[in-house]
């Protein structure tokens, strides 16, 4: 290297030149310092100034595709974009709610669940998307009536949040079950089923949010805001919950570049 190159990049360890025998084969594997040092110039010498990358221009004329993330959400269909009172009604109940939660967490996690309750593990994706969502959604079929003298059949409908369930999940557990619910609504419809345990998983996330949650949440708020957009018959029960959700992300959690304008 030129004295240039030199000045521009000084040698961590300056090394004098390597006085070696005649003998040495710089092919094989150094058996001393020194071999090693003389190896390394050798090899820094042949090391040209500027390295030109050799591009195919054909492969360039080829259709790419460009992936990219909205880092917002998709605006309120007209008319029904929540006003800034609502949204500030919903944030202190939510508040509400937590503190409430929190104070009796302790209540509820001693109380025996119902013989039928089987909590699934927290690594047990698709046991919790039946326990949340019941077969009846999660396996898209059409089922009879429930015969009202038996009551209620959880295991096909699903699990409501309830205070003595929701108490005995831990912060991964609740992480990893909201990873799974928003996993799933990432390709269906918004539900009843859905919207509540969404809810009950947002009163339970702690603050300040961990990483994998701060991303989840904001996932969820996003599509929320297009399946707002799609919403056929503009079913107002369903707006009304999406926008809920997106104004507990973004004024609640404080991700506040994805809050609906106020109408």
């Amino acid at each position: 290297m030129d004295g240039g190159a030199e000045e521009l990049m000084p040698r961590l360890l300056p090394v004098d030149d390597c006085d070696l025998t005649e003998d040495f084969d710089p092919t094989v594997p150094p058996r001393t310092p020194q071999e090693y040092l003389k190896r390394v110039q050798i090899e820094a010498s042949r090391c040209p100034d500027v390295v030109v990358a050799q591009i195919d221009p054909r492969k360039l004329k080829k259709k790419q595709t460009v992936n990219f993330l909205i880092s917002g959400c998709q605006p309120a269909p007209e008319g029904y974009s929540p006003t800034l009172k609502w949204q500030q009604q919903q944030v202190a109940h939510f508040s509400t709610v937590r503190q409430s939660l929190n104070k009796h967490r302790n209540h509820w996690r001693s109380q025996n669940l119902d013989s039928n309750v089987a909590m699934p593990k927290s690594e047990d994706e698709e046991g919790w998307k039946k326990f949340c969502l019941g077969e009846r959604l999660y396996s898209e079929i059409e089922m009879l009536p429930d015969n009202e003298d038996l009551g209620i059949d959880y295991i096909k409908v699903g699990f409501p949040p309830l205070l003595s369930i929701v108490s005995r999940m831990d912060q991964a557990t609740v992480t990893s079950v909201l990873e799974y619910l928003i996993s799933w609504f990432g390709e269906k419809p918004f539900t009843p089923e859905l919207g509540r345990w969404l809810y009950a998983l947002l009163a339970c996330l702690e603050k300040p949010l961990l990483p994998e949650a701060h991303s989840l949440i904001r996932q969820l708020a996003r599509r929320c805001s297009e399946v707002r957009v799609l919403e056929e018959n503009k079913n107002e029960e369903n707006i009304s919950a999406l926008n809920l959700i997106i104004c507990l992300v973004s004024r609640y959690f404080d991700q506040y570049d994805l809050a609906d304008e106020p109408s």
